[in-house]
């Protein structure tokens, strides 16, 4: 007779996967190895996987940094946002319109225009025909300032005269006077008309080199500076001295003269 009793049958576990399995106490020792492969491999991959956020972050704050840094030292503190009133000539577009441009050549009146009264103008000045941006020191030569008489035109002779307001011109016909002693009577007959000639002639070269001298000092004042920038030149017309009047020696220039005096009966 047959045996009617229900067959008892094992089944097979089964088989776990890498992302099924949490617990590999249960697991073949190479399928545990196999697993945790599996896992270092899948961290690697993630760990590998590049983002530039941070990096872009990064630069944007050096740059932020860089800038506030850079703008307060040139500002000379006034400014961490490049927020300045007078900024130095290289950040100015008229500076680098010039050096692209050349040398410019402007006329008397259209030099007027560049005195700083119009703020949306550099500053000009001229000495001996050439034209130098004193933007940079607003306040001195601007309206309202000391030297603002030699602004928008080229006051070559109140450079040596020290007439700032009634020299302002180029031009230096007489300046020499002013070093030349005033003629006296008593002193003048002490002298043979042919000592006097002599005298003169001398007393006059050497006063010619006073005002080329006291010139030259502001010239190359100027030519040298590292704070002006030459930007062109004055236009001239060519017989212009021909059409000008003679200017008179101002009135402090003429009181500065003394009277010429006798060999050995100088004042002490």
């Amino acid at each position: 007779m047959a045996d009617t009793s229900p067959s008892v049958r094992e089944r097979k576990p089964k088989r776990a996967t890498g992302d099924d399995v949490t617990d590999t106490s249960d697991v073949g020792e190479s399928e545990q190895r196999r697993i945790k492969t599996t896992r270092v491999t899948t961290k690697a991959i993630k760990e590998d996987v590049y983002s530039p956020v941070l990096d872009v972050f990064r630069v944007l704050t050096f740059l932020i940094l860089a800038s506030c840094g850079l703008s307060y030292l040139i500002s000379s503190g006034e400014s961490y946002t490049w927020g300045l009133k007078n900024p130095p000539k290289h950040l100015q577009k008229d500076w680098w319109t010039s050096q692209l441009r050349g040398p410019i050549y402007l006329t008397p009146t259209e030099l007027a225009a560049y005195d700083g009264t119009d703020e949306t103008k550099p500053i000009y000045l001229a000495i001996n025909g050439t034209i130098y941006d004193v933007s940079v020191n607003r306040r001195t030569y601007g309206p309202g300032g000391s030297y603002h008489f030699f602004a928008g035109v080229d006051a070559s002779r109140a450079y040596v005269t020290g007439c700032f307001a009634d020299d302002r011109t180029p031009d230096m016909r007489g300046v020499e006077e002013m070093f030349l002693p005033i003629d006296d009577p008593e002193a003048d007959r002490h002298f043979s008309a042919e000592q006097l000639r002599s005298m003169r002639t001398k007393e006059r070269t050497e006063a010619k080199k006073k005002v080329h001298d006291a010139l030259k000092h502001w010239v190359d004042f100027f030519g040298k500076s590292t704070k002006y920038k030459k930007v062109g030149y004055v236009k001239m017309d060519k017989d212009w001295k021909k059409h000008t009047p003679r200017p008179k020696l101002c009135d402090s220039a003429q009181q500065g003269r003394t009277k010429r005096t006798v060999p050995g009966q100088e004042e002490a």
